[in-house]
């Protein structure tokens, strides 16, 4: 987690893995079993993770320069139950293209 890209990265995977948690295991032991507990740790939890996800957003924004289009995607995929995960993809190849931009940088240098 040494670039803020990878940072983002790594809080994006435990918020969307925290959504599924909410969405897949939390909701349902609430509204089918009558076990509101769940929801509550869950969700709170989640809601940091949220948090810190728009933190890293905003820090990878400011950094790298992000466009609207590539904020707006970070945000969009937060809602989305497999959002972050796709954003990850995306993001992954990005910085792989990143670390052989600056490779070859210094071989030329």
């Amino acid at each position: 987690m040494k670039t803020p890209i990878s940072r983002f990265r790594t809080v994006g995977i435990y918020e969307g893995v925290s959504y599924l948690l909410l969405l897949g295991i939390a909701m349902p032991l609430k509204y089918m079993f009558d076990m509101p507990l769940a929801v509550k740790y869950v969700g709170w939890a989640h809601g940091v993770l949220f948090v810190l996800y728009m933190v890293a957003l905003l820090h990878v924004t400011l950094v790298h320069r992000w466009s609207v289009v590539k904020v707006a995607a970070g945000v969009l995929a937060s809602l989305l139950p497999f959002g972050p995960f796709i954003l990850d993809k995306k993001l992954l190849r990005e910085e792989e293209l990143e670390a052989k931009h600056k490779s070859k940088q210094k071989q030329v240098a």
